[in-house]
This record gives structure tokens, C-alpha cells and sequence, in this order.
């Protein structure tokens, strides 16, 4: 390995899939102000993700249809009731 191109502060961090309040502890050197007390009653910095191996279709083997932002209601009234 390369001397000098790894990062050196590498820390316990909380990453927390929001979609479904899945939580996670693991070593990081992710950015973040926030932080959440995790089971072992320590105190540790808090990475919110949209999405996680709990959460994924790809690992859940289940399709989730998600609607943000009402994207199914403005494709409706953008091409309505069309016929040929």
C-alpha cells in the first residue's frame, strides 16, 4: 500500500437508514455534527442514509415502489388521460 494517501482519522460512527430506522456502528471517516446514543450507552457521531443493505431491493429480494416528490401525480397531469 501507498504511505500517506489513506486517512488517519478513522472513527466509530452510527450510520442510520432512514427509510426504515435500521442502525448500524462501524468505523468511518464520514463528516457529520450530529450524534445519536447507541446501545452500549456511549455516545457516538450519527451518518443518516437513505437507503441500506435493509432497505435495498437488490438485497431484499422485494421491489419497493417509493413515490418522492409525487412524481406519479405530476407525470399524470403533465399527459393525463391520453388516447391514440
Amino acid at each position: 500500500m501507498k504511505k500517506e494517501i489513506h486517512p488517519e482519522d478513522y472513527r466509530l460512527v452510527v450510520f442510520k437508514d432512514m427509510s426504515n430506522d435500521y442502525a448500524f456502528l462501524t468505523r468511518s471517516t464520514a463528516p457529520t455534527k450530529e450524534t445519536i446514543q447507541w446501545e452500549d450507552g456511549n455516545e457516538y457521531p450519527l451518518v443518516k442514509v437513505e437507503i441500506s443493505h435493509k432497505s435495498h431491493p437488490f438485497y431484499t429480494g422485494k421491489s419497493v415502489f417509493v413515490d418522492t416528490a409525487g412524481r406519479i401525480e405530476k407525470f399524470k397531469q403533465r399527459y393525463g388521460n391520453r388516447k391514440k
